[in-house]
């Protein structure tokens, strides 16, 4: 098992990174050139750089991931291409992906999108809370259990 962070706007990446290390995982962050850091990491976690453009992560992201692995990432569209593969995908505020929510979730965002291509105004999200965090880490450290007996 390997979990994934689909890396450019993911506010988890360290508590991934110690908690996956505590459980002996191995991390694959994937993140475009522009986010190219000289910052020493933890020897468990790899980094994929992609060039610079709509999707390139996403690409390299469902060519390398495999049934059993986890992925972290806000991407709905992104969640949808990988949960057929049997990839266990939570979003940074805590909630899993799922095949049952996301179909829902899809059809949100293009409502959204449609909205605010009318001319219409849409609240962002959220500033990233203490709260947030917690959850997230809750929910990841039960999910890699469950993944981690499965394996």
């Amino acid at each position: 098992m390997e979990i994934y962070i689909d890396g450019d706007a993911c506010p988890v990446k360290e508590e991934v990174y110690r908690d996956a290390q505590v459980a002996g995982l191995k991390v694959t962050l994937v993140t475009s050139l522009s986010h190219h850091s000289g910052k020493a990491l933890p020897e468990n976690v790899n980094v994929v750089y992609v060039d610079e453009g709509a999707d390139s992560a996403d690409y390299r992201i469902v060519a390398l991931i495999k049934p059993g692995d986890m992925l972290i990432t806000q991407d709905y569209g992104l969640a949808s291409l990988v949960l057929p593969k049997g990839v266990r995908v939570m979003h940074h505020l805590g909630y899993e992906y799922t095949q049952e929510n996301i179909g829902q979730m899809l059809e949100s965002r293009y409502m959204g999108a449609q909205l605010r291509k009318s001319g219409q105004r849409t609240k962002g999200p959220k500033k990233y809370s203490g709260e947030d965090r917690e959850k997230f880490q809750k929910n990841f450290n039960r999910i890699v259990s469950e993944l981690s007996k499965n394996n």
